[in-house]
């Protein structure tokens, strides 16, 4: 369908006030005329649909938002639509888990592109264009893993855009990782990763130039995982910093998790997010809830970009996960107390890049006529009672095409 008219779609288009505070979210029912993947009509104005002869669908007053993007998910090492299976207890920390993969992985592999498929249409179903995908490359599966992730997301490339982190998870220099991660990237890897430079690696200089050398030769992005807490995880991030501006990658970096940013306070706190916003280092994080989160907010009003994503739907690492981002918003909304109505409208951005109907001043500045028609329609009057109260997304479209659902997965506990 490469030209139609979508009616009845419900866009926000200002706050409501009382006495200066924020009190609800206005909205109006527009139309918008879609052509060739991009909105290139907006009318509120019935009688323009009249003059064209083309297809019609009726949103029927859905609340129309900006798609989501997964920004950190493992597609290629997942129970999903698998049967049931718990975590074992972890005795040796991160190193249990590589220990475990060693013998998992080769057993996984038969059903791993069945599986990846399956989380990419969840993913889909439940709002994604966009997904960034880390994909193990280490010795014990060289670059099968990373095959079977570039075939389940090209299948669904009309449907959405892909990133794919080329990830050591057993460390890149511990396990002798580097060459691999050099191949990754010549078939079909877009960012180089890492994982704890001090604890894994042990040498966190060593570690991370190797990582810029390899960006650097491929012009290509860094994601990072890092989980080392408190001091030695600040030092990292600073460390991190420096070698970010001596490459000459500003705006080009991610730090997955950073979990030390939920042991830091005051000055410590400022120094570090007055660092990391000097380069553009992006955050990627999960909402954690077993240990302390990030201070989400903090960072945003530092003028640091931080942006959601599930990392797991069930697998060795944790039996949880739902792919719900809309479940995910109202989490962190719930975490940080987000109970009035500006502090929710403003959560969408954390799970679409930014993108919201409204800026901070409660001006509309989405849709806008020429920009794809990438959207979600949701059961909601506005993005607040979309966050607070869960709603459910009722249909997903990627360059003006609704996503086909009709393939969907879903979890099943009798499985």
């Amino acid at each position: 369908m490469n030209t139609f008219w979508m009616k009845n779609v419900r866009l926000e288009t200002g706050f409501e006030y009382e006495n200066d505070r924020v009190i609800g979210t206005t909205t109006e029912v527009c139309h918008l005329k879609i052509k060739d993947g991009k909105m290139i009509r907006i009318s509120t104005d019935g009688g323009d649909i009249d003059k064209d002869s083309i297809p019609i669908m009726d949103a029927k007053g859905k609340l129309m938002m900006p798609s989501f993007r997964e920004m950190h998910i493992h597609i290629d090492k997942t129970y999903y639509s698998g049967p049931w299976k718990a975590c074992r207890p972890i005795t040796n920390g991160i190193f249990t888990r590589i220990e475990e993969e060693k013998e998992l992985l080769p057993k996984q592999l038969p059903f791993a592109l069945d599986r990846a498929e399956k989380m990419i249409e969840l993913l889909l179903h439940n709002g994604h264009t966009h997904i960034r995908t880390h994909c193990n490359v280490e010795p014990t599966s060289g670059l099968k893993n990373l095959e079977v992730t570039v075939k389940a997301l090209e299948k669904y490339k009309d449907s959405l855009t892909y990133e794919i982190v080329a990830f050591p998870q057993h460390g890149l220099l511990l396990s002798d990782s580097v060459s691999l991660i050099r191949e990754a990237m010549k078939n079909g890897a877009t960012h180089v990763g890492g994982v704890d430079p001090a604890t894994v690696d042990r040498n966190i200089d060593q570690s991370l130039w190797t990582t810029f050398d390899i960006a650097a030769e491929h012009n290509a992005g860094i994601d990072i995982h890092l989980h080392d807490p408190n001091t030695l995880g600040a030092f990292t991030f600073e460390r991190l910093v420096d070698f970010t501006k001596e490459a000459k990658m500003k705006g080009q970096v991610t730090i997955s998790h950073a979990i030390a940013l939920g042991d830091l306070e005051g000055q410590s706190l400022t120094e570090i997010m007055t660092l990391l916003k000097e380069q553009e280092i992006d955050i990627a994080t999960t909402v954690p809830i077993n240990r302390p989160t990030i201070p989400i907010p903090t960072l945003d009003q530092h003028g640091l970009r931080v942006s959601v994503g599930h990392d797991s739907l069930t697998d060795h690492w944790s039996p949880f996960g739902s792919g719900n981002t809309v479940e995910k918003l109202s989490i962190l909304a719930e975490r940080f107390r987000f109970i009035d109505e500006y502090s929710l409208n403003r959560t969408w951005k954390y799970a679409s890049g930014g993108v919201t109907p409204l800026n901070d001043q409660g001006e509309q500045v989405w849709p806008r006529v020429g920009e794809a028609a990438d959207f979600v329609l949701v059961d909601a009057s506005c993005s607040a009672e979309a966050v607070a109260r869960r709603s459910t997304i009722d249909s997903v479209y990627k360059n003006g095409n609704r996503v086909d659902n009709t393939r969907i997965a879903t979890i099943n506990s009798s499985k």
